[in-house]
């Protein structure tokens, strides 16, 4: 598509401008569009390959989506929060202490309300859901303290695979950094991402967990960062983290075949 002058107009695919707005991942998009409620200057649209440019005007259930310019930072998240915009029990939220300037930011992946460390939060729907998809297997890093004295036999189960709920088994690699009296200092690897599994993986094995932080979440850590606080990330972390992402989705496919 040209304009008057002869330049050639940007056309994208209707959910990548739905996503590049920060409202939702592309799939998300391709559901709202399904749905019927999206318009493109007025008109409802559901063909999933429909392009637009700038130029149109975009609506999703009524309100205008604009292509927007992302953020990403890395947050330093302490214990007592839970990682929602809001919750109906009524706990506190990292919402409530969260810097004005990033509150509209949303969580690549959670940490449980007693877990502290490294968030991942933009306001870019798309890479959200590349970096929690389960498919990929982006590496996390947790450093653990655990209630009374593990050994090589435990990690062993752990790798091999533990029954958290019936028909879920959860894996990790994980090694032990020292002992702290009569508690174990562990460093823990996930690829998976089940609701509060590292804990419930050493529940099961009679070590409950006293302490547990994330420290890097693919290849961006939480170096630099106390309690509460976070940073901005560099355009090129951002790209980094993207190539691992790339790498890891080329394995899958060689795995598969």
């Amino acid at each position: 598509m040209f304009n008057r002058k002869n330049k050639k107009i940007e056309q994208v695919r209707l959910n990548k401008f739905i996503a590049s707005s920060g409202l939702c991942s592309r799939r998300k998009a391709d559901e709202l569009i399904e749905q019927g409620v999206v318009k493109v200057n007025g008109i409802t649209i559901k063909e999933l390959g429909y392009s637009v440019t700038t130029k149109d005007k975009v609506t999703v259930n009524g309100q205008p989506v604009k292509k927007g310019n992302f953020v990403y930072i890395k947050y330093y998240k302490p214990a007592g929060y839970i990682t929602t915009m809001s919750d109906e029990k009524g706990r506190k939220t990292i919402y409530d202490i969260l810097p004005d300037e990033v509150k509209e930011l949303k969580p690549a992946g959670r940490l449980d309300k007693d877990s502290t460390g490294l968030l991942i939060m933009t306001n870019d729907g798309d890479f959200i859901n590349k970096v929690t998809h389960p498919s990929i297997k982006i590496p996390k890093i947790y450093r653990v303290t655990a209630e009374g004295k593990m050994n090589q036999q435990h990690l062993l189960q752990m790798a091999k695979g533990i029954e958290i709920e019936k028909g879920k088994i959860a894996y990790a690699d994980s090694s032990i950094l020292d002992y702290e009296g009569k508690n174990t200092v562990l460093q823990i690897v996930l690829y998976q991402g089940m609701n509060r599994q590292i804990r419930k993986m050493l529940d099961s094995l009679g070590f409950p967990v006293i302490s547990l932080k994330r420290i890097s979440h693919g290849t961006i850590n939480i170096q630099g960062l106390k309690k509460g606080q976070f940073k901005y990330i560099k355009p090129r972390e951002i790209s980094d983290l993207l190539k691992q992402i790339q790498k890891l989705e080329k394995q899958n496919l060689k795995e598969q075949k």
